[in-house]
C-alpha cells in the first residue's frame, strides 16, 4: 500500500483494490472518506497510519458496503473517532439485525459471518436535505447519489476534491467487471448524470481512478450499465422465473457460481437489472401456475 497525493491537504490510500482518501488536518490528525475492507485490507491500512503516525480523528463513509466500512468500529475503538454516514446507510450497520433486512435472502448466521464487520455506532447521521457537514471544524460538502446503495453520497473536500465513492465505475473496473452492481439502478443512472452539474479540480472513483474530468466517464458508465441491462434482455426468451434467468444470464456472462455465498451475490445483483427492466416497461411480471415469471413485454419490444 501507498499514500498518494492528490490536491493540497486531500490524500488516499492506494490498497491495491481501492482508493480511500482521507483529509489531513495536520501532520497527525486526520479525517477518512470510508475505511475499506476488513478481511482484505486492515493490515496494510492500519500499517501505513502508523508508520505516518496518523491519528484518525473522523470517517466520513459514502455508504454502507462492506469494503467502505468494514474498518469502521476498528478505527472508532483504537482512535475513538466520530463516524459520519447517511442516515439510511447508518440504521443499516446498526446492527446484525438491520443488516439482515438488506441482506434479506441470507440467514443471520450467514450476514454476521460474512458483513458482521459492517456493524458500527454512527456518531453523526447525514441527512437527504443536507449539503455538508463539519468534522473538527473542517467543512465537507454532500452530494447526494442513490443508487448504488440507499443514500450513497459523494464527498467534497476543502482543496476541490470530489470523492465519488462507488457512483461511478473507473474503465479499470469496466475492463473486468460482468454486472456492476446497484442497489436500484434507476435511481443510479440518474445520479450518474447528476455528476454532470459537478465542477471539481479532481475526482476520485473508490475503486480505482483518479480524473480531473469526468464527462466522458459519466457517458461510459450510463452506456455501460444499460448494455449490461440490455444484455440480460437479450437472455430472456419465454416466461422465466428468476432462478432460470439467473441460470441463463451466468452462462451468457461467463460468470462462475460454486459457492452459496456466491450465487447469493450474483443474485443480489441481478435483480436490480431486472427490476429497472420491469419498471422501464421492457419486460412484465406474472403469475404462472403458481410462479413468477417474467417476459418480453409484447406492447413494447426492443
Amino acid at each position: 500500500m501507498e499514500i498518494k497525493e492528490i490536491k493540497g491537504n486531500t490524500f488516499c490510500i492506494n490498497t491495491g483494490m481501492t482508493y480511500i482518501p482521507f483529509y489531513k488536518i495536520n501532520n497527525e490528525e486526520i479525517i477518512m472518506l470510508d475505511s475499506g475492507w476488513a478481511q482484505g485490507e486492515r493490515k496494510g491500512i492500519d500499517e501505513i497510519l502508523e508508520k505516518n503516525n496518523f491519528k484518525v480523528v473522523g470517517i466520513i463513509c459514502t455508504h454502507a458496503h462492506i469494503d467502505h466500512v468494514g474498518n469502521n468500529a476498528y478505527f472508532k475503538k483504537k482512535y475513538n473517532c466520530i463516524i459520519a454516514m447517511p442516515a439510511c446507510e447508518a440504521l443499516i450497520c446498526s446492527s446484525t439485525i438491520n443488516l439482515k433486512l438488506f441482506y434479506s435472502s441470507q440467514t443471520l448466521a450467514d450476514v454476521l459471518e460474512h458483513y458482521g464487520s459492517m456493524v458500527c455506532v454512527t456518531d453523526v447521521m447525514i441527512l437527504n436535505n443536507q449539503n455538508s457537514i463539519s468534522i473538527r471544524g473542517v467543512n465537507f460538502k454532500i452530494i447526494h447519489t442513490p443508487g448504488h446503495s440507499p443514500e450513497h453520497i459523494c464527498i467534497i473536500t476543502p482543496d476541490d476534491v470530489a470523492y465519488l465513492g462507488d457512483s461511478l465505475i473507473s474503465y479499470e473496473v469496466m475492463r473486468g467487471a460482468k454486472m456492476p452492481y446497484a442497489y436500484i439502478l434507476s435511481q443510479d443512472l440518474l445520479s450518474k448524470l447528476k455528476l454532470c452539474d459537478l465542477e471539481c479540480s479532481k475526482y476520485v472513483v473508490a475503486h480505482k481512478g483518479m480524473y480531473e474530468d469526468i464527462t466522458k466517464l459519466i457517458g461510459d458508465n450510463i452506456d455501460f450499465y444499460k448494455n449490461r441491462a440490455s444484455r440480460i434482455y437479450d437472455v430472456i426468451d419465454r416466461a422465466m422465473t428468476m432462478e432460470e434467468i439467473m441460470n441463463a444470464v451466468t452462462k451468457c456472462f461467463n460468470i462462475n457460481v460454486r459457492t452459496k455465498q456466491r450465487y447469493l451475490v450474483i443474485e443480489k445483483m441481478l435483480k436490480s437489472y431486472v427490476e429497472y427492466l420491469n419498471e422501464t416497461g421492457v419486460i412484465i411480471l406474472n403469475i404462472d401456475n403458481g410462479f413468477l415469471k417474467y417476459s418480453k413485454n409484447p406492447l413494447n419490444i426492443k
